[in-house]
């Protein structure tokens, strides 16, 4: 029964929208499908590791120490920033960002997913603070929490791929040069917007 609480949870987290969401979906209308799968992918991974990271007690080790914790927070704003920074120059250029020179790799978005959800002290955080409620009482704890971050992980990428497919199924309206400028545009400043509050927030 926790499993199924667990699961429903998961869901709900991966449906509110926020920076993987944001990186997700603008890697797949600039490049298609196979990158905003690319960049889940590595957004997971990340996931992956603060739940495995939470399992074993790392996570604890961050949250203790204020000066690694801030560290990781203002470097987790300055990556949002900068890519929110080159999506507004992406839009400004009158060439289409989805020109062979504009269009990320596959490996390039997969890093991009990576580094922006590793980079974010706050998935560390969430993950502590999540994770453990749903263990049951006498279970092997490090172990049960292996397993759930792994379940989070299998829901995340189930949303984030409807998700993709759903957003590719109407490329024909996305790929409108004006509205891909306009997304990009949005989702510039969605991300300079989550850099700003990642740096101002307080532990």
């Amino acid at each position: 029964m926790y499993l199924v609480a667990f699961i429903g949870a998961c869901l709900l987290v991966a449906m509110v929208p926020g920076v993987s969401t944001a990186i997700i979906l603008r890697q797949t209308l600039r490049a298609g499908r196979g990158s905003g799968l690319a960049a889940t992918l590595g957004n997971e991974t990340g996931i992956l590791l603060w739940g495995l990271a939470a399992a074993f007690g790392l996570s604890a080790l961050l949250l203790a120490s204020q000066a690694a914790y801030d560290l990781m927070r203002v470097v987790g704003a300055i990556v949002l920033v900068v890519m929110g920074a080159q999506a507004l120059w992406q839009a400004r250029k009158d060439r289409p960002a989805a020109e062979p020179l504009a269009v990320p790799g596959r490996g390039r978005s997969y890093l991009v997913g990576l580094g922006t959800c590793v980079a974010n002290p706050k998935a560390a955080v969430f993950a502590m603070s999540f994770l453990p409620q749903f263990v049951p009482q006498g279970q092997n704890i490090p172990l049960t929490l292996a397993v759930l971050a792994v379940v989070w992980v299998l829901v995340d990428l189930l949303w984030y791929a409807a998700l993709i497919w759903a957003v590719a199924t109407a490329k024909a309206f996305f790929g409108r040069p004006e509205v891909r400028r306009r997304l990009e545009r949005v989702s510039g400043v969605v991300l300079i917007g989550f850099g700003i509050r990642l740096v101002l927030e307080a532990k």
